[in-house]
């Protein structure tokens, strides 16, 4: 059967691509945005969106803006969809119940809101993503070197992994109330030193030379950590490992 599902942030990375999977198994996907005339940081047209919808897919968020879209926009569409008792398929970050990253802990206080609206919702966490993993190998190395952190390593996760399973809760069994999906995560642990080596091979550079810089303050020593890793057995495993999706990248790699 059907379904007509609203995915917020419905033109950007992940939310097209959850508009694309939907649309390929027939069913009715609203790309919702700025563009499209909704703005989470007011709510302006966020009724006539939500009305009708079977489930929301909220992919949308803008870091730079502070809580204004990741926690007011949220609690904004939280409670909208409760109020229908539509099903909010939410995504989150592995790792945040216990990191200090200003930004991470705007993604769990998000998470409360979606729990505190009291509607029928899903929670799916997920690693970082494989370009923003390939950025945080760029910008800690400079020239030949990579500047480490203890521990500090990924478990990047694809893009496309991560939008197939958004797509199969929004269209399977709605919960009767708020509840955690198992975490997503892709196959290879990465210390932060072979991400590095990964994307110098990549653009025919040689191997970095890896400098250990100690863990000051409560940021670091939960990156030096890994704290952003999921403990093993924990989490959904699937998708293009790293080293696949690098492949498919142009030589130099830009953005995040």
């Amino acid at each position: 059967m059907a379904m007509r599902i609203v995915v917020t942030g419905g033109m950007g990375d992940l939310g097209s691509r959850v508009v694309r999977l939907l649309v390929a198994q027939g069913h009715e996907a609203v790309a919702a945005s700025r563009r499209t005339g909704l703005d989470l940081t007011t709510g302006a047209g966020l009724e006539p969106v939500v009305a009708g919808a079977d489930a929301v897919v909220h992919c949308a968020d803008d870091p730079s803006r502070g809580d204004f879209v990741t926690v007011y926009g949220t609690r904004r569409l939280a409670d909208a969809a409760a109020a229908r008792g539509v099903h909010l398929v939410h995504v989150s970050i592995v790792g945040i119940d216990d990191h200090p990253m200003a930004y991470y802990r705007r993604k769990l206080r998000a998470e409360q809101a979606v729990a505190a609206a009291g509607g029928p919702a899903t929670v799916l966490r997920a690693t970082q993503f494989h370009s923003l993993a390939a950025f945080f190998g760029r910008t800690l190395t400079k020239g030949p070197v990579t500047f480490t952190i203890g521990d500090m390593a990924f478990q990047p996760v694809d893009t496309d992994f991560v939008a197939t399973r958004l797509a199969e809760v929004a269209t399977g069994p709605r919960p009767a109330a708020y509840v955690r999906a198992r975490d997503l995560a892709g196959p290879d642990v990465l210390p932060l030193v072979e991400l590095a080596r990964l994307v110098r091979a990549h653009r025919g550079a040689s191997a970095p030379h890896a400098v250990h810089v100690p863990p000051v303050g409560r940021l670091l020593h939960a990156f030096a950590e890994s704290r952003n890793v999921p403990v093993p057995g924990a989490a959904h495993v699937g998708g293009r490992t790293f080293a696949e999706w690098l492949a498919t990248q142009p030589a130099r790699l830009t953005g995040h």
